[in-house]
């Protein structure tokens, strides 16, 4: 997949391995690598998995790996849960008086 200048990408980098932590980060932390994912503008025409620079939207430039174009936030609140839907409807009725006061 070639991705075009200028495009809005995702890159990654390892900033720290797991050797490179500090003594002080908790056990379970120092087991992984310290990762950073930076977002921003493309500088050069290249593929997925390349090494490349692009431009933050604060004009920094930033080096890494290319993730993904068009990165977009992938999490929500979850599933709705109708008794929580009943649950707002009731605390409406006994902080409001019902319906007929909105």
């Amino acid at each position: 997949m070639n991705v075009k200048k200028g495009d809005w990408v995702l890159v990654h980098n390892v900033i720290l391995n797991p050797d490179q932590r500090a003594p002080q980060v908790p056990d379970d932390t120092k087991k992984v690598p310290l990762e950073m994912w930076v977002k921003g503008f493309l500088n050069h025409d290249a593929s997925i998995n390349d090494e490349v620079e692009i431009t933050t939207i604060t004009k920094r430039i930033v080096k890494g790996k290319l993730v993904e174009t068009n990165p977009y936030y992938k999490h929500d609140y979850g599933k709705c849960i109708p008794e929580l839907l009943q649950i707002g409807l009731q605390l409406k009725g006994i902080l409001f008086g019902g319906e007929d006061c909105e």
